[in-house]
């Protein structure tokens, strides 16, 4: 690995990030800077605290530290698009449920392998 950028993770999160931006917009104006403004913040800070750890990588406990940040972020992004969901007819929601799913399951198994096999 030469950077964060040869990580899946942090490219599949970086592109929900964007995903998640252009669906929070469709959401009414009133919830732009609230409910938006949140699942916004969080689904960037999945992908930023991936990168954060990465930066500290040569210290095992800490990548593993940012990249358990990182899933905490996808599980609060997880939990404002479950509200969303349920008050706002945005079609884009649901899939990113499921994608953000499967990427928390990816983040998981690359802690265990940071875990296990990673040298510091």
């Amino acid at each position: 690995m030469k950077s964060y950028k040869d990580l899946d993770i942090y490219n599949l999160a970086f592109a929900y990030s964007i995903e998640v931006h252009h669906a929070s917009l469709k959401m009414p104006k009133f919830e732009l800077y609230e409910q938006g403004s949140q699942v916004r913040r969080s689904s960037k800070s999945v992908k930023d605290t991936i990168v954060e750890g990465y930066g500290r990588r040569r210290y095992k406990q800490d990548f593993i530290k940012f990249l358990t940040y990182s899933h905490a972020s996808l599980l609060e992004c997880m939990g404002q698009l479950e509200t969303i969901q349920e008050l706002y007819n945005i079609a884009e929601v649901p899939e990113l449920i499921d994608k953000y799913d499967k990427l928390g399951a990816k983040i998981f198994a690359f802690i265990l392998y940071v875990e296990n096999n990673w040298k510091s």
